[in-house]
Order: structure tokens, then C-alpha cells, then sequence
């Protein structure tokens, strides 16, 4: 027996679905595979692990990141224009 299922049966399959429907009470994650998992469904570059916490940058970085934050929003409020070039015309 062929285990494959083409393109067209995936997608009548899909929008015949009805998605209001409760899940099973024997309902898995696809990225969990079956009960074991042992056999993983889906690849695990196809749905990666979300990313941990940001990293928190400490020292001169943050000291940097901020001083270039103020001196953007200081030009700003000034009313000048920091995004488009030089905020004097020279000439």
C-alpha cells in the first residue's frame, strides 16, 4: 500500500476541514512525532526551538548603545533632521 498522498489530496483534505473542531484527546505537536518520540514528524530545522532570553549587553557596549539612542532623539527634538544626511547645509 502507497503511504503518499499527492498535493490535490492535501489540499481537499485541508479545506474540508473543520477547524472548529476540538482536538483529539490523542492529539500530538508535529515536532514531538509519535508517543516515544523517537520519530520526530517534522525535521527540526522545519520548526526550530524558540530563542531563549535577549542577551543583555553590559559595560561600554550598552554605555555606547545608549549615548548614540540620546544623541538620535536630542537631534530630533532640536528639530533636526538626523535620518537624511548632514543636519546643516553647507554651501
Amino acid at each position: 500500500m502507497d503511504d503518499t498522498w499527492s498535493d490535490e489530496e492535501l489540499a481537499a483534505l485541508a479545506l474540508a476541514a473543520d477547524p472548529e473542531l476540538p482536538l483529539d484527546d490523542d492529539a500530538v505537536p508535529l515536532a514531538l512525532g509519535d508517543r516515544t518520540g523517537s520519530d520526530p514528524l517534522l525535521p527540526s530545522w522545519y520548526m526550530p526551538a524558540p530563542a531563549g532570553s535577549p542577551v543583555v549587553h553590559r559595560g561600554w557596549r550598552r554605555r555606547v548603545a545608549i549615548v548614540v539612542i540620546l544623541a538620535f532623539l536630542l537631534i530630533n527634538a532640536a528639530g533636526l533632521c538626523s535620518t537624511y544626511g548632514p543636519p546643516f547645509a553647507i554651501g
